[in-house]
């Protein structure tokens, strides 16, 4: 949402030890400091501390010394409007922060109040108190997605609300207006509860039809590649990366297929062979992408109205086109079963 710009695919490769060339070294620190969260969020003796927030934010920030990682702050901080310049909201003050971070991570770690709840608190808590210079709300998304977690809610579309927050800007900067302009202890938070518990609800519900219809593309896509191209279905990985528009590139593929060098060479070269994918780049800038065949290959393996195809470029058109009619043929054979 803010802050890091790093994109999916970049992301995607780095955990395959395939960092792209303009990925900061902060912002690789930030993506495999996750691997820390869900490592602590699985821990058997896990307790909520001070010290574990720190931590958090300590890799949000990517260890940056400079910008206060893992450090509460010593001077008094303030939310302005950007357009305006106005001050907004005023923190607590910052002698105050340590010991209302203790009072939160006790709270956190003795409440039996649901997952999404306790999620909602402990988002909204860390973002009054604003207990660091920069990183707050990073920070505080984090500890909500590590309370559902907790909570027993593992799936990212429960974990996670990052995605569905970053659409709806508007709405999640507005949910905060019941902080009042001022940290006051007894604020009554119930309308940014209410807004959490909402938006969790209808990312659910979208991301639900969304992997329904991906789980349904990537049976299409290992189809393809084992009946039209003769290929073992691992190719899959490489086909329905390039779908949705990412590089893939050899380190990647074979990092995912867990094949060789030479094998994950050959796979790629009969996928642009195939017409699926085609190749770009030299060297250690070498890279394959969707090929326009690659779309009309699914949209025939699916059953999918072809007339759309005569669309000239704009590939993403016809990525988007392939989803809906999958999505569309979904929910039609839903609606089947349930008459």
């Amino acid at each position: 949402m803010e802050g890091v710009a790093v994109t999916v695919d970049e992301a995607r490769r780095i955990p395959a030890g395939d960092r792209p060339t303009g990925v900061s070294v902060e912002d690789v620190d930030l993506i495999d400091g996750m691997r820390f969260v869900l490592a602590r969020a699985d821990a058997g003796a896990f307790q909520w501390q001070s010290e574990l927030v720190l931590s958090l934010h300590h890799l949000v920030l990517g260890g940056s010394y400079a910008k206060g990682a893992g450090r509460f702050r010593e001077t008094q901080n303030w939310l302005t409007n950007r357009a305006s310049g106005a001050q907004v909201y005023l923190p607590p003050p910052a002698k105050k922060v340590p010991s209302l971070v203790d009072d939160l991570t006790a709270w956190l770690q003795g409440t039996n109040e649901p997952g999404p709840v306790t999620s909602a608190l402990a988002h909204v808590s860390v973002a009054g108190i604003h207990p660091f210079s920069d990183g707050n709300g990073r920070t505080a998304r984090i500890v909500a997605s590590l309370s559902m977690y907790r909570a027993g809610f593992r799936l990212p579309q429960f974990t996670s609300l990052e995605e569905w927050w970053g659409r709806h800007l508007e709405d999640y900067y507005s949910a905060f207006d019941c902080l009042g302009t001022k940290w006051t202890p007894d604020t009554d938070v119930t309308p940014f509860v209410e807004a959490h518990a909402q938006a969790q609800v209808a990312q659910v519900e979208a991301l639900s039809l969304r992997n329904t219809t991906e789980r349904a593309l990537w049976t299409v896509l290992q189809d393809a590649a084992v009946s039209d191209m003769g290929l073992n279905e691992r190719a899959t990985h490489a086909l329905y990366d390039a779908f949705f528009a990412r590089e893939v590139t050899n380190r990647y593929y074979r990092g995912m297929a867990d094949v060789s060098e030479v094998t994950a060479s050959h796979d790629l070269s009969k996928l642009v062979a195939s017409g699926a994918l085609e190749a770009g780049g030299a060297g250690r800038s070498a890279h394959y992408v969707a090929a326009p065949g690659l779309y009309k290959l699914v949209a025939q393996h699916a059953e999918l109205d072809p007339r759309w195809l005569g669309t000239p470029g704009d590939t993403i058109a016809k990525r988007d086109a392939v989803l809906m009619g999958l999505a569309d043929r979904l929910h039609a054979a839903d609606g089947a079963r349930e008459a």
